[in-house]
């Protein structure tokens, strides 16, 4: 099939055997390329007895059907696993360069098996792949990792995957760095921690990209270029960065504040997107064939936390979880636990949850200093979290039981459940439900990965952009809690789904029929509306069946009170969900069975799934 270059490789750290794998055509025919494609290849492969961080789990980088043409963000690629944070779907993509340089290597992904019993790192070239001994980069940030083996490569141009001390330590919320971008969620860096995989490096030479029909590709892919452009969106990111919304969602309700209890704070301004486009940003760092540029550069110019050299500004998730979570207003302290995360290799969202986790215990009088290595984390104070990054990274003191959760966090307190803002053992990102619905279902409904304001991004869609020709609409009111809403979701849902395996950025949004008209000139299928639906519908599909098999039942598919409770201020005061209610519509919209949380077979028959 055209728009994959066609072989995997295949890497066995246990027996140091190197292989490749031609592209099975049956499968990306029905799940593109992408998280589809690795769903389900890894379906067959893992169980629930699989320890995720085992060599029985398997580690599967793959990139896109677009990746490496100038269709707009296609540079994106995606690390798929069993997640040792969830023990379902692990699921984390990224932008930046690093995807269409593997593609130029001759290879759509890479399946890592096994474990090495010492650190090594995977080169990867057009003379083909060899591992490599990686003890001297054990114990480095990815910082430091990147910058010696993209010297001992001879090019500045070699792209770099690494993992930092986190991943090493086998933090259950471990990142994959890749040049100041990150596969942060699930955990994917404590899989290849776990493999003594220190490293990918990739560098290839030129090669054409090939499509079925190149002219009309071409023509395609500008008028989806000029169509995202065209997007009041697109000028906001491009701007603001993704930080921009911070004021907006304060007024309205959508940012989470200390620790989800609260409704408005006054500090919001000092965080905001329009406030670091003054104080902090210095530029964009915009990824591969992207017109968006929502990633920015940035120094801290003045106070404690002024640097000398820029660095990639933190993003919104991490603004609001180290900023308004923790009622913390010094945008240079957040630019610094951005760095420390992103050099250890922490996941922003749960590291900084599972850090205003225990504010919120310490603050509420259920934990005191003692239990917490003498440590006062007191509302406003920015200097105990940067000190529990740290120990989360080396698991050192109350950090190794943070590194494995908050759900662990609780479990040692004893804590209710309840009072945990997680959902299948993962944190939950920061688009404040209470203000929009429709993302109660995209944090515990039929999610792929656990809660995720990316595969379901209803607050975005609503805020207007519309998907009509997928039978999305923007007007639906953000506090229904009915039947619209559970198919909305759904819709979005099965939507983003195609997403994740194209790997498109979800910032870009062109009309799904320029979508259509990109893959059939790509791959020469036959393609409309209908069965782009169905395409969407069943690459959802195959990560619900995963995370069945992995055990999961409809009582993981739940919502704390934490984040259910009615807040008291702000512009989603007194107003909260009926979680049961949306719950019921959305099990029978996809006709999930209530007791066993599975689809209907004819469903399953219909999607071309029965046979799993």
């Amino acid at each position: 099939m055209k728009g994959f270059v066609g072989k995997i490789l295949i890497v066995n750290l246990s027996s140091k055997e190197i292989s490749e794998e031609l592209i099975d055509d049956s499968i990306a025919e029905k799940f593109l390329g992408g998280a589809g494609y690795a769903c389900r290849y890894l379906y067959d492969k893992i169980d629930k007895t699989t320890d995720p961080l085992s060599p029985d789990n398997i580690l599967m980088f793959m990139t896109g059907l677009f990746c490496g043409s100038n269709a707009p963000t296609s540079g994106r690629f995606v690390a798929c696993s069993k997640s040792p944070l969830t023990g379902i779907w692990g699921e984390s993509n990224c932008g930046g360069f690093f995807g269409p340089e593997l593609r130029k290597t001759g290879f759509d992904g890479i399946v890592i098996k096994g474990a090495s019993e010492n650190p090594v790192y995977l080169e990867i070239n057009e003379n083909g792949a060899e591992i490599k001994d990686a003890s001297s980069l054990w114990g480095k940030g990815i910082f430091e990792t990147s910058k010696v083996l993209k010297e001992k490569s001879g090019s500045q141009l070699t792209r770099i995957c690494c993992i930092g001390q986190a991943g090493e330590n086998l933090v259950k919320f471990a990142i994959i760095g890749s040049e100041e971008k990150a596969l942060g969620r699930t955990g994917m860096g404590a899989v290849m921690g776990s493999k003594k995989l220190k490293a990918i490096t990739v560098r290839g030479p030129k090669r054409p990209y090939e499509t079925a029909e190149p002219d009309k590709f071409k023509e395609t892919v500008k008028a989806t270029t000029e169509d995202i452009n065209a997007s009041f969106a697109t000028g906001m990111l491009g701007i603001l960065g993704t930080s921009g919304g911070v004021d907006m969602y304060n007024v309205d309700g959508e940012l989470p504040i200390k620790y989800w209890t609260q409704g408005t704070w006054e500090g919001a301004f000092n965080i905001s997107g329009s406030t670091a486009s003054e104080k902090i940003f210095t530029g964009s760092y915009p990824c591969f064939a992207c017109p968006i540029g929502c990633a920015k550069k940035g120094m801290v110019k003045e106070g404690q936390y002024k640097t000398d050299f820029e660095f990639e500004a933190a993003e919104y998730e991490t603004v609001a979880g180290f900023g308004s979570m923790l009622l913390n207003e010094d945008l240079g302290a957040i630019q610094k636990a951005n760095y420390l995360c992103n050099d250890y290799g922490v996941d922003t969202i749960s590291g900084s949850s599972t850090i205003a986790f225990i504010y919120y215990l310490y603050n509420n009088g259920k934990i005191n200093s003692d239990d917490i290595n003498g440590l006062e984390p007191k509302w406003g104070e920015i200097v105990p979290a940067l000190e529990l990054i740290k120990k989360i990274a080396f698991r050192e003191g109350i950090g190794d039981v943070m590194a494995e959760g908050s759900d662990k966090v609780g479990e040692k307190f004893k804590i209710p459940q309840d009072e945990i803002a997680t959902v299948y053992g993962m944190e939950i990102p920061y688009h404040d439900l209470r203000r929009n619905y429709g993302m109660a279902v995209s944090y515990a409904l039929g999610t792929s990965r656990g809660p995720c304001h990316t595969s379901c991004d209803a607050y975005y869609v609503i805020l207007g952009m519309p998907f009509s020709e997928f039978g999305i609409q923007s007007n639906i009111d953000s506090y229904q809690d009915d039947a619209p809403m559970a198919e909305f979701c759904a819709r979005i849902q099965d939507y983003r789904a195609i997403y994740s395996s194209l790997i498109m950025c979800s910032f870009a949004n062109p009309a799904p029929s320029l979508v259509i008209n990109m893959l059939k000139a790509v791959t020469g299928l036959d393609l409309d509306i209908e069965k782009l639906k169905a395409l969407g519908e069943r690459i959802y599909m195959v990560k619900r069946l995963f995370n069945l098999k992995m055990g999961i039942t409809p009582a993981d598919d739940r919502l704390p009170k934490i984040v259910l409770n009615p807040v008291n201020e702000g512009g989603s005061a007194g107003k909260t969900p009926n979680f049961e209610q949306l719950k019921e519509a959305y099990y029978k919209y996809r006709t999930f069975d209530s007791k066993t949380g599975y689809p209907k077979q004819d469903k399953l028959e219909k999607l071309g799934l029965n046979n799993l």
